[in-house]
């Protein structure tokens, strides 16, 4: 799959930087349907044929119960490239549209979300969870926390999650979006259009479109603003190129 080669130079690199990996894992990779996930899943997959620490990979999918959302691109890929594939319902959807009717459904969501992937990825044995946060997803972070939170800080790279006796890590945290977007439309990757009624409705969207005129008029600007984050060693990051236990 020589499409993925560019993808998986940035995916090597974070894993290898960041000590994502060791001899044993079973991760399992948080696939919403969308073009991030879909990018990890298979960067993983590849990534697992000759990396010299031996690991596997399982796809989880956590089904909120939105209607018009069709799942099966998707087991048909994971059938193609060999992946375990589950797939768990839930009645997320439900619970927070219609029982709740949350004015502000989004952080709710995510918190359920989270805890039914962490359930899943336990049930099928997985010591980790990999979720497809990219290099811009690092800076939008940085940036909302900044701009609603008065603090500094992101997400880490690796995070530990003792309770659950599982660790998170972000295989794509050197991507950018514009090289998944890529990458997606080269593979012809089956992309799942989320039915979310909060879709594009969310801060997150804003300043992502704040970041892209920036940007746009600072070129350069998101480079310099990760770059910062690593060199300030930030929640976890450090400069690329260092391996740190």
């Amino acid at each position: 799959m020589k499409e993925i080669q560019h993808i998986l130079s940035y995916v090597r690199r974070a894993v290898d930087d960041y000590q994502m990996i060791e001899d044993g894992d079973k991760i399992a990779v948080g696939v919403s349907g969308g073009k991030d996930s879909l990018t990890l899943l298979l960067a993983l997959s590849e990534l697992a044929k000759f990396y010299p620490k031996h690991f596997e990979v399982v796809a989880i999918t956590i089904d909120m119960g939105l209607a018009g959302m069709d799942f099966s691109p998707i087991v048909a890929l994971c059938e193609a490239h060999g992946i375990p594939y589950i797939q768990v319902k839930s009645d997320i959807a439900k619970i927070i549209f219609d029982i709740r009717k949350e004015p502000n459904p989004c952080s709710l969501c995510a918190r359920m979300r989270r805890g039914a992937l962490h359930d899943a990825a336990k049930a099928a044995g997985c010591n980790k969870v990999a979720l497809g946060h990219h290099s811009d997803d690092v800076i939008e972070t940085f940036m909302l926390n900044l701009f609603f939170e008065g603090r500094i800080g992101t997400f880490s790279p690796v995070t530990h999650l003792t309770r659950k006796e599982l660790t998170l890590i972000r295989p794509l945290l050197y991507a950018r979006e514009k090289d998944i977007v890529g990458f997606t439309r080269q593979a012809q990757l089956p992309v799942v259009v989320s039915t979310c009624p909060e879709d594009h409705a969310t801060e997150r969207e804003n300043m992502k479109l704040l970041l892209r005129e920036l940007d746009a008029k600072n070129h350069g600007l998101r480079h310099r603003i990760f770059g910062a984050i690593c060199r300030g060693e930030i929640d976890g990051f450090h400069p690329a190129g260092e391996s740190r236990k």
